[in-house]
């Protein structure tokens, strides 16, 4: 089985690059990934897999930090325009953009679920000659949209990893399913899929990620250590007036603004673990002789645990509320995106470290490591969990040509030949798991 998996996914590669590099030329930011969710779409269908998209896999309540409908028209025909698989529009209309696979062995077994994220940054790329995607022709074409976090990547892997196992059927126990979820960036996707039950069958998930600053052919078969967050939008509304002539007529929104920005940074830490706050955008005003009637603020929260993060959490809508009171001003909060923190299972990393053994470009193998960030597939592994199975979350390393979310982004793609394999063995070998809620 392993030299038949290796074989495919060698025999698949140049697929791979090429499916990569048209997903990274053709970036697609939250919500918006019209074309990309269609081409995985239309493929899943091709090789055999059951495709469900759209409302049946996002339910439209839980989405969070969702565009503007002009916006959402506008990039559906750009997407269409692009080469975004016309047949399957209709389903992903209104910024649905969410695809799961299945695939049916018809024989008894897991439901073993691989989720992997489709979504740009809201980067303009660099088109400096010594960034690879500019000298190789497949620099981002669309304005401020980037893959600079290695999503064309997983994407293309889900993709590898469909066709291999489509092709490897006979081999398969029980259900595959592949979640390939829209908006990780800002954590706004997965709580929808989440909501909409993606989920709630799955017995095993593997999510995964390349880089984090893990070298080319090292695996990691768990991350640990992911930050609770939740991701902030505040606006107040206030009364403009003459700043010399009668100053004392209005209601200053900036100064509520430039108050709450000051006190949220200087909220008292949790003895439960670390914890951060960050306002990284802030714009208020429209003249030096107009009090400002308007302001605004993007800013977000984070915990070691979802205790902490919901403590820093009710600090600061107290703050941005109370600052409001203080200036007369009107203030509103919008939730944009939240996700949880959540471990790997214990159990499952020493299958996983088994199955990685047996790929021949993989040179290490590492049980754990820390995140330090935040992700929103937590919310799948915690579902999973919740319901008696197991879940964990894979790095595959690779060569970085800049960091995560810079404008020279670019990755080694042979990382995704060593995911490619690593997760098909994991698919085609988790019957063989003790699982009380599969075995039942």
């Amino acid at each position: 089985m392993e030299r038949q998996v290796d074989d495919l996914v060698e025999e698949l590669y140049p697929s791979l690059q090429e499916w990569r590099r048209d997903f990274h030329k053709y970036a697609e930011s939250g919500w918006v990934e019209f074309r990309t969710a269609s081409m995985v779409a239309s493929k899943l269908a091709s090789w055999g897999f059951e495709v469900k998209a759209g409302r049946e896999v996002i339910a439209e309540d839980a989405r969070m930090g969702v565009p503007p409908l002009a916006f959402l028209k506008a990039q559906e025909q750009r997407a269409l325009s692009q080469g975004a698989v016309a047949e399957w529009i209709p389903l992903l209309s209104g910024g649905f953009t969410g695809v799961v696979g299945i695939l049916d062995s018809g024989r008894p077994g897991p439901t073993v679920a691989f989720r992997v994220d489709m979504d740009a940054l809201d980067l303009q790329e660099s088109h400096a000659l010594d960034h690879a995607p500019a000298a190789g022709d497949f620099v981002s074409i669309n304005d401020k949209m980037m893959h600079a976090c290695g999503h064309d990547a997983h994407t293309s892997i889900g993709l590898g990893l469909a066709y291999v196992l489509s092709q490897s059927k006979e081999e398969l126990h029980g259900r595959v399913k592949l979640i390939f979820q829209p908006a990780e960036e800002g954590v706004r996707g997965a709580k929808a899929m989440v909501e909409a039950g993606v989920a709630n069958d799955v017995d095993f998930l593997f999510a995964c990620h390349v880089g984090t600053g893990i070298p080319l052919r090292e695996v990691v078969c768990g991350t640990h250590g992911y930050l609770a967050t939740t991701k902030m939008d505040v606006v107040y509304t206030g009364i403009a007036s003459h700043a010399g002539g009668n100053p004392e007529e209005g209601r200053n929104a900036l100064l509520a603004a430039a108050s709450a920005v000051m006190n949220l940074h200087s909220i008292t830490r949790h003895s439960g673990g670390n914890s951060r706050i960050n306002v990284g955008v802030l714009e208020a005003g429209s003249g030096r002789n107009i009090i400002p009637n308007h302001a605004s603020f993007k800013l977000e929260t984070r915990g070691d645990t979802s205790e902490v993060n919901e403590y820093i959490l009710s600090r600061a809508i107290d703050i941005i509320h109370g600052s409001a009171k203080m200036y007369g001003v009107e203030s509103q909060i919008d939730i944009v995106g939240k996700a949880g923190s959540s471990d790997p299972s214990p159990e499952l990393l020493p299958y996983i470290r088994a199955q990685a053994s047996k790929v021949k470009d993989v040179a290490s193998i590492v049980d754990t490591t820390s995140a330090g960030g935040s992700e929103d597939a937590t919310y799948l592994m915690e579902r999973v969990k919740q319901n008696g199975g197991l879940a964990s979350y894979l790095v595959f390393g690779t060569t970085l040509a800049a960091g995560h979310h810079n404008e020279k982004f670019d990755i080694d793609e042979e990382v995704m030949k060593i995911a490619v394999k690593t997760l098909a063995l994991c698919a085609l070998h988790t019957h063989e798991l003790p699982l009380s809620k599969v075995n039942a």
